[in-house]
């Protein structure tokens, strides 16, 4: 299993995802909100990540997650919304594996949720999804390339479990 320090950046996070994408030869698809398409961008940076990464979903608006990743009605910023666009980016694009993630970034709360509070789920097919609540702190920017890192751990961590 993969041990990570919780001050890695973004290019060692993405390193070790390689690395278990390398050697389970899985796809990864990723719907996200409050990163803005930072997590694509992270993603798509990667070496081979054409072999594997089948693309990404921003949804910003509470209405895309809606009507897009069908995402339950009422507030945006909940475990099960994150849920809700892990399993429905997997099934759009047809990959194994995928990331959902939701949140507050700041300066400002929304929902009455704080900002830095953010829901990161991992979903493989066929499985249930896991979600993780984070409480983050610092500048809206920080908070967004903290997301980044847990989300990519968290996959990390999931296509590892689920090596055969």
């Amino acid at each position: 299993m993969v041990d990570f320090a919780l001050d890695w950046t973004v290019d060692q996070c993405l390193d070790a995802l390689v690395e278990a994408v390398r050697s389970s030869g899985c796809s990864i698809a990723t719907a996200e909100s409050l990163t803005g398409g930072q997590l694509a961008a992270a993603l798509s940076s990667a070496a081979a990540a054409s072999d594997w990464y089948k693309g990404g979903i921003v949804a910003y608006q509470s209405d895309v997650k809606h009507g897009l990743l069908s995402t339950p009605a009422g507030p945006v910023v909940t475990a099960e919304t994150a849920s809700a666009m892990a399993v429905s980016v997997a099934h759009l694009l047809g990959a194994r594996f995928s990331l959902g993630v939701t949140g507050v970034g700041g300066p400002d709360p929304q929902d009455g949720v704080s900002p830095g509070t953010v829901f990161v789920a991992t979903f493989e097919d066929g499985k249930t999804a896991e979600v993780t609540r984070h409480n983050f702190s610092g500048q809206p920017l920080e908070i967004l390339q903290q997301t980044v890192c847990a989300s990519l751990r968290q996959i990390t961590r999931r296509i590892k479990s689920g090596d055969p």
